[in-house]
């Protein structure tokens, strides 16, 4: 089925929280572009994180929404972080076709220290370690995982070397965050969170032509070539570059008009937005199905006054259950 596709002269801005797929016939590039407001301020208020985790994982959040929104099955998609700094993990997961959670975990010392001292970048928060995307289609399915590692490079800069490297498709992506503070109807300071997001890659009829310097072949020659970039991506990848995050995270600046100020010249083609919602997958019925494969004594350790309490890491939310409900594995 053929995607509908908007006249920007004609245009019903989607708004935020809502993925806008784009394509610039003149470069051969399509892409996705977001802006995010209520689910972030959803998300992140939920777990009172601080400012620089807050960043790091509504980072986390964009890119999984310009990602998840692309699958064309029913799954799941996860963007995760392990690192050895201060924000040890962090987790965005999108359900198709709409639903999106997501958490850090921190050691509260250390990023006290990193914090003091000034070393807040996400490399410096994230330490040494991996990013991982996983695709899960479901049951009878084998998940599929890319790896690869934090090297001291942005999540948008490894997210580029991802795509390069493990997709052979040239990729460039530009994510903001930004916190904004205002006062409500009453006069009352209010503080939100916004973020947005363009991932643009390089789709050429012919083949070769994706080809670049950094990448091989995929067959084992691990030959340097002399090639020269295509003037076509280079003009695209160098447009995405100029992005800033106050264009990203206006919410004057609706992501259509900026993929307008961006491509114009070329000739941009958007297409109907897809919902980003704020919206975990777990359940009272889930958890207790984990529960039951409890021996008898994790069962007896968990307890508490006659009662195992579980309380989810994405939504906050506490599921209580009698011990008497819970019948333990053999």
């Amino acid at each position: 089925m053929a995607e509908a596709t908007v006249d920007l002269n004609e245009l019903h801005f989607a708004g935020d929280d809502k993925v806008v797929p784009f394509q610039v016939e003149g470069l051969d590039v399509r892409g996705r572009a977001v802006q995010l407001g209520p689910i972030l301020n959803q998300i992140l208020g939920r777990h009172d994180y601080p400012a620089p985790v807050a960043r790091l994982l509504a980072e986390a959040i964009v890119l999984t929404a310009l990602i998840g929104t692309s699958l064309k099955f029913e799954g799941r998609f996860t963007v995760q972080t392990k690192g050895n700094g201060p924000v040890d993990l962090l987790v965005a997961d999108f359900t198709s076709p709409q639903n999106m959670r997501a958490y850090a975990r921190f050691d509260e010392d250390a990023l006290a220290v990193s914090v003091k001292a000034g070393r807040i970048s996400p490399p410096e928060l994230l330490g040494a370690g991996v990013l991982a995307f996983t695709i899960d289609q479901g049951r009878g399915m084998q998940p599929y995982q890319g790896i690869v590692p934090l090297d001291g490079s942005s999540l948008e800069e490894i997210a580029g070397v991802y795509f390069r490297q493990s997709e052979q498709i040239p990729t460039k992506v530009r994510l903001g965050v930004a916190e904004l503070f205002d006062r409500d109807e009453s006069g009352k300071p209010r503080h939100n969170w916004r973020a947005g997001g363009v991932l643009a890659q390089f789709l050429p009829d012919a083949p070769e032509r994706m080809r670049q310097p950094d990448l091989h072949g995929g067959d084992g020659d691990e030959r340097e070539y002399d090639l020269a970039e295509d003037d076509a991506w280079s003009e695209a990848s160098m447009l995405v570059s100029t992005v800033d995050t106050d264009e990203l995270t206006d919410p004057q600046v609706g992501i259509e008009r900026l993929l307008y100020r961006l491509f114009h010249e070329r000739g941009v083609r958007i297409y109907e937005p897809q919902s980003v919602l704020d919206r975990c997958s777990c359940s009272r019925d889930k958890i207790k199905d984990v529960l039951a494969g409890f021996s008898a004594e994790e069962v007896e350790a968990s307890q508490d006054n006659g009662e195992i309490a579980v309380t989810c890491e994405f939504c906050s939310t506490t599921y209580r259950y009698p011990i008497t409900e819970i019948q333990p594995a053999e």
